[in-house]
């Protein structure tokens, strides 16, 4: 059972199809860039690691899907012979507001309400309305599903939730923290807790989703009662490109010292702050730390501020819970960066972790214990993957297994 998984930006398109049958596994994946450019480019790998790339005029999301379902097709690289191999689609949406607190069948109904709160996510789910648009000119007869971002954060509580302002500003415009991250925040913790052997319906834990993007969350007993990001990815911890939070007299300061229009304020905070911004050197990690390494003292400082800023959200949501039982670090930087994982966890003894450093030396992309056997609160990195949550969601949706 094959089902394409769709995460449609405005002006590309990340693809994988997945078969979902009873071992999943990733039959091709690729991205079309520039599309509404004069040239276009698709990538395109194939399960047998072979590579094919074309630039061709993309003008728009429908030709975008068209070029994938050719490369799908394609006798020398693709993985089907018939489209008709392709039992369902299943698209990332970054916001559901409050309308979807869980995966969702596409029907008129639910397009309508991903339409209506696109001034929520205006970078993000019109974007996402193309390609489903898209796939009703390409595949008229394959059921579609939504995997909202927002969703699994929908059981934060009010306190959680709602921010400081006029109530009126939530009755009409529904200002609030949404969070975001939320397919992977739970992947992660039903996953740790299944290697463990534990109820997560009976422990409290964190998880940090660090990658350019970066979000922490309070699982308590299974459910999202806190989450760092809000009502934007903005807010939050430090990221590669984004402030994460700042005070907002320091924003205002900063427009009009600078004769910043609301969009170039929103530009500055979310594309020209972060690590890369205040490093003034990469948005990378590995960047940052071979910098630091050969004494580059502005890299060392942002490595610093990055890992202060886990740690405090980590001690907050501690708090917020009465405890924690595990730490989860996952996404390109929790599962790779054993530089950061040590800046975080060194001196967290107080909340009865024993961290191994020594294991978690050279560790990448495993999903691993790295504290020792009688630490009370244990660390866990586990490898995320957003697009299989997509696929086992869709897959339970459209055919009910």
């Amino acid at each position: 059972m094959n089902v394409l998984v769709l995460n449609c930006g405005s002006s590309s398109i990340k693809y994988q199809l997945l078969d979902m049958s009873d071992n999943p596994e990733v039959k091709a994946k690729g991205i079309v860039e520039r599309i509404g450019l004069p040239m276009g480019i698709l990538s395109h790998k194939n399960y047998r690691d072979e590579k094919y790339e074309t630039e061709t005029p993309v003008p728009n999301h429908t030709v975008g899907i068209k070029l994938v379902m050719e490369a799908l097709l394609d006798k020398n690289h693709g993985v089907i012979n018939s489209v008709d191999e392709i039992k369902a689609v299943g698209h990332r949406v970054a916001h559901g507001g409050e309308y979807f607190t869980e995966s969702a069948r596409l029907d008129a109904d639910a397009i309508a309400k991903i339409e209506s709160i696109c001034d929520l996510a205006p970078l993000h789910n019109p974007a996402h309305l193309l390609g489903m648009r898209a796939i009703l000119d390409v595949l008229p007869n394959v059921p579609q599903t939504a995997v909202f971002d927002t969703s699994f954060h929908q059981t934060m509580p009010p306190s959680s939730y709602m921010y400081p302002l006029p109530y009126k500003m939530y009755e009409q415009y529904k200002l609030r923290r949404y969070g975001f991250h939320g397919t992977s925040h739970k992947f992660v913790a039903e996953k740790a807790c299944d290697i463990l052997n534990w109820n997560i319906e009976e422990k409290k834990i964190i998880t940090c989703h660090l990658g350019n993007g970066a979000s922490i969350t309070a699982i308590k007993y299974g459910k999202s009662v806190d989450t760092s990001m809000g009502f934007t990815p903005v807010e939050g911890l430090m990221m590669g490109t984004r402030t994460g939070d700042l005070d907002l007299g320091a924003l205002l300061f900063i427009m009009e010292k600078e004769k910043l229009s609301v969009s170039e304020a929103n530009s500055f905070i979310n594309k020209k702050c972060g690590s890369n911004g205040f490093s003034e050197l990469s948005s990378d990690m590995r960047d940052l730390e071979a910098a630091s390494n050969e004494g580059n003292e502005r890299a060392k400082l942002t490595l610093d501020m990055y890992a202060h800023r886990v740690k405090k959200y980590i001690g907050a949501y501690a708090a917020v819970m009465n405890g924690v039982d595990l730490i989860i670090m996952t996404g390109g930087i929790g599962e790779n960066s054993c530089h950061t994982r040590k800046l975080v966890f060194n001196d967290m003894d107080y909340l009865g972790i024993k961290f191994n450093f020594e294991k978690n030396e050279g560790l990448r992309a495993k999903d691993e214990l790295i504290t020792y056997e009688d630490s009370k609160a244990k660390v866990m990195t586990i490898t995320t993957n957003e697009e299989l949550v997509i696929a086992m969601d869709t897959k339970r949706i459209v055919f009910g297994s």
